[in-house]
């Protein structure tokens, strides 16, 4: 909930999250249906919307279970469901007709047919495969216009097409078409000779850090947004269900002011202030041979995350920290708000009334004297020198 509150207070006009079953996130911390209700009062009171994904792929003995699912998502007004399984949508469609339907990335599209069908079928919006190029695109949304276009634009990928990958089931036998990916594709692999006889391991490397031959890099269209526009798409998505609550301030605020007055090389920067994988572009401008991350090295945030604001009160501000700091040290604001990257010195610190020189306990409150105007919901960072 907490971080569905830091997506929206950033700029996010919906989010999207998983209930307790038929997700692809089953190691994340999902929603029960009491707090969906929560989470669709708080984002429709904002005039924001909430996605639920019900997008595995189904096996007879969960259609009960899918069919009281649907139900309360229509009852409850979510404001749209995501499936990738035929069956699926057939059922929502059946049993929850006002419930808005949202075609997963994990179905594929990847042509004007598939789009056309899935809009003959009811449904509302096509998260398309991260496969495709700009013009194949616009193409999908000439033959489609009426059907509404999705697009990831940031963060991890899968190696496999739009996430259909059984690696997981193979070596860990953990589903991942059904939640439980271990992420095999980000593990280091070696390789044996079958022909020579020989037993002997060898390790596959390109240079003295190995070699991961299936780990993806990470997705940035952040330059690319008018063009993804003027293609057909009407939403991007960010791709950061178990990201931390700083990935996604950082991320979704810097992809709403590139939205709202587009790209800059400071706002493409901003990018960089979290810990990620190499960028990519993936396929939108074409074939691209430059998608896998071969070294698995995660490229270090520029700025590291020190605090949480609660409350600023009185000429001081009030935090929870998340990463030691000290008086008289300068760190830097995270907001949605006009104090983005303004400096603020540590001065007067305390916990609770006692004067404190060292903040040091996870997630302990502390305050100090601050004449910023800063919120609850913006966040400090310390940039690495």
């Amino acid at each position: 909930m907490q971080k569905l509150k830091i997506a929206l207070y950033y700029g996010a006009d919906a989010v999207y999250l998983g209930g307790k079953a038929f997700s692809l996130r089953s190691f994340s911390d999902n929603f029960t249906d009491e707090e969906i209700k929560e989470a669709l009062s708080y984002a429709h009171d904002l005039n924001k919307k909430v996605y639920v994904c019900a997008n595995i792929f189904a096996k007879n003995g969960d259609f009960s279970a899918l069919e009281k699912h649907f139900r309360f998502l229509g009852q409850c007004g979510a404001d749209g469901v995501l499936v990738s399984d035929l069956g699926a949508l057939r059922l929502s469609r059946r049993v929850a007709p006002d419930l808005p339907v949202h075609i997963s990335t994990q179905a594929n599209t990847l042509n004007r047919e598939a789009a056309a069908m899935y809009r003959d079928l009811g449904a509302v919006r096509v998260v398309l495969a991260r496969e495709l190029s700009l013009d194949e695109i616009a193409e999908i949304h000439a033959y489609v216009p009426e059907l509404e276009l999705e697009a990831f634009v940031h963060g991890a990928m899968c190696i496999s097409y739009s996430g259909r990958c059984l690696l997981s089931d193979y070596l860990d036998g953990r589903q991942s078409n059904r939640g439980e990916c271990v992420q095999a594709c980000r593990w280091r692999y070696r390789v044996q000779s079958a022909e020579s006889g020989s037993k002997e391991w060898y390790d596959l490397e390109e240079d003295g850090r190995g070699t991961y031959i299936l780990n993806s890099r990470d997705l940035n269209l952040s330059r690319y947004l008018p063009e993804l526009e003027k293609a057909g798409v009407c939403s991007f998505k960010i791709e950061g269900r178990m990201k931390s609550e700083y990935y996604l301030a950082t991320v979704v605020g810097a992809y709403r002011r590139i939205m709202d007055g587009g790209y800059t090389k400071a706002l493409g920067a901003e990018l960089d202030c979290c810990a990620r994988r190499p960028y990519t572009t993936a396929y939108l401008l074409g074939e691209n041979r430059r998608t896998e991350d071969y070294s698995n090295q995660p490229v270090e945030g520029k700025c590291v995350y020190i605090a949480n604001v609660l409350k600023a009160e009185e000429g001081r501000v009030f935090v929870e920290m998340r990463n030691r700091f000290r008086e008289g040290e300068t760190l830097e604001v995270l907001s949605p708000h006009g104090a983005l990257g303004q400096e603020v010195a540590i001065k007067d610190l305390k916990e609770g009334d006692a004067p404190c020189s060292d903040a040091k306990l996870v997630q302990g409150v502390y305050s100090f004297a601050c004449s910023l105007p800063l919120r609850a919901g913006d966040m400090l960072r310390r940039r690495v020198k």
